[in-house]
């Protein structure tokens, strides 16, 4: 059985990377990078790394339980089984389209997931930007048919670490386009910009980690203009560089919710999609980008481009207010 996690072998080039885009700030767009803001990516890549090897037992455990039930049996040396390994790569990146795209549409995934979007900036530092929590939302149940299917769980997790390894360099605003080729089928940093973006144009859309193709094939592809500038963040923005909060105010800001809300509509509050509310009091993605697409239609349609900044706090009054207390 092979004995390998790529993630660790990758992280010193993640380091040197950072370091490198860093550089290209300073000269060439010194708004990419924020100090608090980096610290607080590169604290919150530590601290999931200490989660997922105090609460990973679990899934661990779950898929190799399942793999006993497995319809296909590579034999005993699996791994020496090379086309399963390309098969298990793309099988595995249509796993993760599928649980990313529930990361956003159902709350309870998001509350974990929405730390990697927090940040206002997009650059490499926030690709380290991953959850403490996402344990708790059982996301390895997507992986489940793959076990079923043959694939042991070691060959899943190795394709895995190559997966978030490949999705690390996308996280840049250093790269505007691949070629033509590239971008129509490979996830790219222009595909993954409107991702992270909170226009409403580009709203809940491009889910891909390595594989644009599903985008395209699902229908929920967006490409980048370039006559939009991008908003990076969350709706409502965290205001705030508290590592605490940042990791845990979705679940919070769920758990209220639940309690407060009539019995009838306390479970929609953890499965129905961010920003639902049983009184219509909030604006779920799909209802923001409605309203912005009737707008555009009555032509009324304008950018809603904010201006330059520096600074997290530039951009957010929140932060601006929190900063300056």
């Amino acid at each position: 059985m092979p004995d390998l996690n790529p993630t660790q072998y990758a992280v010193p080039l993640f380091v040197i990377a950072v370091l490198a885009e860093m550089i290209w700030a300073k000269l060439r767009a010194p708004e990419a990078y924020e100090p608090k803001d980096t610290l607080v990516s590169l604290s919150f890549g530590l601290g999931s790394t200490v989660a997922g090897a105090l609460l990973g037992g679990f899934a661990v455990s779950l898929m190799l339980f399942a793999y006993e039930w497995r319809v296909v049996d590579f034999g005993p040396e699996w791994w020496r089984v090379w086309w399963a390994w390309p098969l298990c790569f793309i099988l595995d990146d249509l796993k993760y389209y599928w649980v990313h795209r529930a990361g956003h549409r159902i709350r309870w995934m998001w509350a974990a997931h929405v730390n990697h979007h927090s940040s206002q900036h997009y650059n490499l530092s926030t690709a380290l930007r991953q959850t403490w929590t996402g344990p708790f939302t059982f996301g390895v149940l997507f992986a489940i048919p793959l076990v079923l299917l043959g694939f042991h769980p070691v060959m899943i997790a190795i394709c895995g670490g190559f997966n978030l390894i490949y999705q690390f360099w996308i996280h840049t605003e250093a790269i505007k386009r691949m070629p033509r080729w590239f971008e129509a089928v490979m996830n790219t940093p222009s595909h993954h910009r409107v991702h992270h973006a909170t226009n409403p144009r580009y709203l809940d859309t491009n889910y891909a980690g390595v594989f644009i193709v599903w985008d395209k094939l699902f229908g929920t592809f967006t490409p980048e203009v370039d006559d939009e500038k991008i908003r990076y963040g969350i709706i409502k923005q965290l205001g705030s560089f508290n590592l605490l909060w940042s990791v845990f105010h979705e679940w919070i800001g769920m758990i209220g919710d639940i309690w407060h809300a009539p019995w009838k509509h306390k479970l929609s509050y953890l499965l129905r999609e961010p920003g639902w509310s049983h009184d219509g009091s909030r604006e779920t993605s799909d209802m923001i980008r409605s309203r912005w697409q009737a707008r555009q239609q009555a032509g009324m349609g304008r950018a809603e481009v904010s201006p330059s900044a520096t600074s997290v706090a530039d951009q957010n009054r929140i932060a601006g207010t929190q900063e300056a207390a």
